[in-house]
């Protein structure tokens, strides 16, 4: 979509330092305009001052007719520099506005300065006194075009503060908006399935921290479609493997190749093959429906010891059959959680159902349940080990990655699909439990599945 005006990151820049550029501008001219305005008044009164002093000594000491014709030709002078001059005699001003105590005093013999009322405005004032009484004030109105002169000067500090706003801020989204659109451009092409792209990291921090996570969302994306393309050709290899012995017994029977006394055995090996087909399938849409917001979790009140002695019944015949020592160790008292019995059941089924694929005849398999703690609320454990070939360090790091151990193990020893622990991992983080993989006294690999406490337990203890 094309960038509307105003919306994108160098205009906004730029309006922003313009703005700041103003406020300061404005601010400086409020602080700076009185400043300004006093010192030249300041100056005026010296001037004015000056002027008096000047004024003063003209009409001082001089015969009467040269101070008439000096005080007239001041009065001209200073009539032009909008200065007004007035002259006391006998205690009274040639022209009224003067202030009735200002007269008095110059007329008692004491210079005025300062600012006054004049003729009922503000004016610099500055009077002088002559002998016999008399004296000269000059006046001058009080900031009379000092404010204009001093507004005058802010216009170019204003403009040339709203231009280096404009560039500052132009030359700042440019910095700014370079490593944001080299982003977006590597997030486009992530989108578009390059994930070979990496972004640059430069200041400022969070720019930095910008292409870190880029650069680490991209290294992430290739890692898990790496790992997700292994795990499709292992699942594909399952899945051929089945379907090829069906398809080859199905050919035999249908070429009349095989005799009829070995239809039963042909007819249960496919059977076998298609159960095991079945179970690849079920254990794939249950992978994928682990994300599923809508998963169904159903937890309440369970004594796993009961649950194990109930397991036990069914995985004891399973073992004898193929010659492997089961046992269940269990306390005398319930082992109380709060979870969901039929999928804490699936995951205790599929853990052992990777043990018994692995472990030899003679070898045992143990299902475990204990307390996780001395205190009640710590929750319960389910242990699931075995004396099988075991794990190596290695494995225990990658053991609940979907097809990591059958990518390993493949063609070395049975394994299965590589989706069962993937799968109990998943159910588990799902009940709100934790599961880890070890090493079992037994000398294979050791299952632990810890789970919550049951909240009644919670607050009863509290």
């Amino acid at each position: 979509m094309a960038d509307r005006p105003g919306r994108t990151l160098t205009a906004r820049a730029v309006l922003v330092t313009c703005t700041v550029a103003l406020v300061s501008v404005l601010v400086t001219a409020l602080v700076a305009a009185p400043v300004a305005v006093r010192a030249a008044e300041r100056r005026d009164q010296r001037a004015l001052a000056t002027q008096a002093q000047v004024a003063a000594e003209l009409l001082r000491a001089r015969p009467a007719r040269v101070r008439e014709l000096a005080g007239e030709r001041l009065v001209r002078q200073l009539g032009n520099q909008g200065v007004t001059i007035y002259l006391i005699s006998n205690g009274a001003a040639d022209r009224p506005g003067l202030p009735e105590q200002l007269v008095h005093r110059v007329s008692g013999g004491r210079d005025v300065s300062g600012r006054r009322l004049v003729a009922g405005k503000r004016a610099l004032v500055e009077g002088r006194a002559l002998p016999g009484g008399d004296g000269v004030v000059l006046t001058r109105p009080a900031g009379a075009g000092v404010w204009r002169q001093v507004l005058r000067g802010l216009w170019l500090p204003l403009l040339a503060g709203l231009a280096a706003g404009a560039v500052a801020g132009w030359l700042l989204a440019r910095r700014l908006a370079r490593p944001i659109r080299r982003a977006a451009t590597a997030a486009a092409r992530l989108g578009a399935g390059d994930r070979s792209v990496r972004v640059p990291v430069e200041p400022p921090a969070e720019v930095a921290d910008l292409a870190y996570a880029l650069n680490g969302l991209a290294a992430a994306l290739a890692t898990s479609e790496g790992r997700q393309r292994e795990f499709l050709l292992s699942v594909s290899h399952e899945l051929r493997t089945p379907l090829t012995a069906i398809r080859g017994y199905a050919e035999a029977l249908a070429d009349g190749v095989v005799a009829p006394e070995a239809a039963a055995d042909t007819g249960r090996t496919m059977l076998a093959e298609a159960e095991h087909l079945d179970r690849l399938v079920a254990d794939l849409l249950a992978l994928a429906r682990l994300e599923a917001v809508d998963f169904p979790i159903e937890p309440v009140r369970v004594d796993l010891a009961r649950l194990a002695a109930d397991a036990g019944r069914t995985w004891a015949d399973r073992c004898a059959a193929v010659g492997v020592v089961f046992r269940v160790e269990t306390p005398e008292r319930p082992v109380p959680a709060y979870t969901d019995p039929v999928r804490i059941r699936q995951v205790v089924d599929g853990l052992l159902e990777n043990a018994l694929r692995v472990v030899p005849p003679g070898a045992p398999v143990v299902l475990a349940v204990r307390p996780a703690g001395v205190d009640p609320v710590a929750g319960a454990v389910v242990e699931i080990r075995d004396g099988g070939p075991g794990l190596t360090d290695d494995d225990l790091a990658v053991a609940f990655e979907r097809g990591a151990l059958h990518q390993r193990y493949r063609g070395l020893r049975k394994v299965g699909s590589g989706l069962g622990l993937a799968l109990a991992a998943g159910l588990v983080r799902r009940l709100g439990g934790e599961i880890v993989a070890g090493h079992a006294p037994e000398g294979g690999a050791a299952f632990a599945v810890r789970l919550p406490p049951d909240p009644y337990l919670i607050r009863t203890s509290t």
